[in-house]
């Protein structure tokens, strides 16, 4: 039986659960099926999209698998716009495995990473920004990148960028004629209302769509914040306090946090990846040098630093000078301790010679006025913008690079129409902008590029 284009995959976790799924796709799906499918009853008439009970069975020992469900999904109803097979069985590796195994022996080939999805991109169901938007679906962290995923899946980007698309091709079409009459190119081409076509139409909503990607990639990919300080002023306290539980021990003892401690927390939609760091201190013993040297590797990649000082010690010289280390980073000043005593004078001083940065006075003990922490860590990262609300919002790395591409030619297209020069010419820019918007929706994405894409992805999606 010939099957080099039936795959197949596990498309659950692997770990133990109640079920795990095999899916099958391809003209063969519901042949191997039949193979190894014993079903309860005699009557299996395999009917599309309805679940049929019984055992996978070896074809030549007869042994008995696993108890499953099994479903067909004819084409072009399915995922893939292929027939279809999903095989449920109990969530155990072994089990999962070993029918994954006998459905290689038989000639099914195993799928690669993403070729579901590719599948579904490739046969029309979906476009590329939806494809990604899978990948996002399946490493969102928080609720608001989920659901800013879901929005892409469901055409909000591609829906943006076809407009701007859109409008592209009409101008494509008056610019041809134009070219194909030259003696009437003048008379043919409006000049000014063209301008104000390309003005509204595709500079505006691209520079929208760049202007949100960085928030988009915020959403999507979360942000590094580290806690910064001298020994005892209750980075581990923040941290568990953040974190809502016991994960780094609190002591009196200066020196307890020896290396890095880090987690993810959800601060209103963004997951924040927090690290906890080594209090620095001159006679750090050898380990805690150690963990002071992973702390600076931290603090260097940090998309911002919570500087932290004891409100009740106030500010000593060792506080400045580890100040001026990390006064490079984005930066959010915190007076801790503000349950068992007022900020001293030193501490406020210290907040008003650095009277750009974002100050809040916490109690990381007792829980004090840690919201208004998290809605300043918002705010410093995004900026306080609201441009990320609106639908459709998450370009990623690939579709900012042919945003700021077609960017550019449409600038270029619009000193040309300024200029007033010839069609042919207004030609070549305006089919380099529509050819980098056709590149995010996949109408002109390269195999490379698609291959990239989808190797993103785990095996069985």
């Amino acid at each position: 039986m010939e099957s080099s284009h039936t795959i197949a995959a596990i498309s659950t976790p692997p770990g133990s659960g109640g079920i795990g799924i095999i899916r099958i796709s391809g003209g063969e799906a519901l042949a191997h099926l039949q193979i190894i499918f014993q079903p309860l009853g005699a009557d299996c008439p395999f009917a599309s999209h309805r679940l049929y009970y019984g055992h996978i069975v070896h074809p030549q020992s007869r042994k008995i698998l696993d108890e499953v469900l099994a479903v067909f999904m004819a084409a072009p109803n399915t995922y893939t716009r292929e027939d279809v097979v999903e095989i449920h069985c109990h969530g155990n590796y072994l089990a999962l495995q070993s029918i994954l195994e006998l459905l290689l022996s038989l000639g099914v080939r195993l799928a690669d990473p993403g070729e579901f999805t590719k599948l579904a991109f490739l046969n029309g169901r979906i476009d590329l920004t939806q494809a990604e938007a899978v990948i996002d679906i399946l490493s969102a962290r928080t609720r608001k990148g989920m659901d800013m995923a879901l929005d892409q899946l469901g055409g909000s980007l591609y829906h943006r960028v076809d407009l701007i698309r859109a409008s592209l091709v009409r101008m494509r079409a008056i610019v041809e004629v134009a070219i194909d009459f030259p003696d009437e190119d003048v008379e043919i081409v409006n000049y000014p209302q063209l301008l104000q076509q390309l003005a509204e139409e595709i500079l505006s909503p691209v520079e929208r769509l760049l202007a949100q990607a960085d928030e988009g990639k915020i959403f999507r990919e979360g942000i590094s914040v580290v806690i910064v300080g001298l020994p005892n002023v209750g980075k581990s306290s923040l941290l568990n306090t953040l974190l809502q539980e016991e994960r780094a021990l609190v002591t009196a003892i200066p020196g307890t946090t020896r290396d890095t401690i880090e987690e993810y927390l959800d601060i209103n939609g963004v997951p924040v990846r927090i690290v906890d760091t080594a209090g620095f201190r001159q006679d750090a013993d050898e380990v805690e040098a150690l963990g002071l040297e992973r702390a600076r590797k931290q603090i260097d990649q940090a998309d911002l630093v919570l500087f932290m000082l004891d409100a009740a010690r106030g500010v000593e010289e060792e506080d400045v000078q580890l100040f001026a280390t990390v006064k490079h980073k984005p930066l959010l000043l915190l007076a801790n301790k503000v349950d068992i005593a007022e900020p001293q004078g030193s501490v406020e001083e210290f907040a008003s010679r650095n009277d750009t940065l974002p100050y809040v006075q916490i109690s990381a003990k007792q829980q004090q006025n840690i919201d208004v922490l998290k809605d300043a860590i918002f705010d410093t990262v995004v900026g306080g913008k609201e441009q990320w609300q609106e639908e459709g919002c998450a370009p990623n790395i690939r579709h900012k690079d042919s945003l700021q591409r077609a960017l550019e030619a449409a600038l270029r297209l619009e000193e040309g129409l300024q200029m007033s020069i010839t069609s042919d010419l207004l030609a070549i820019d305006l089919q380099e902008c529509l050819d980098q918007l056709n590149a995010i929706v996949g109408v002109t994405t390269t195999e490379d590029v698609l291959d990239v894409i989808f190797e993103q992805f785990c095996l069985g999606k």
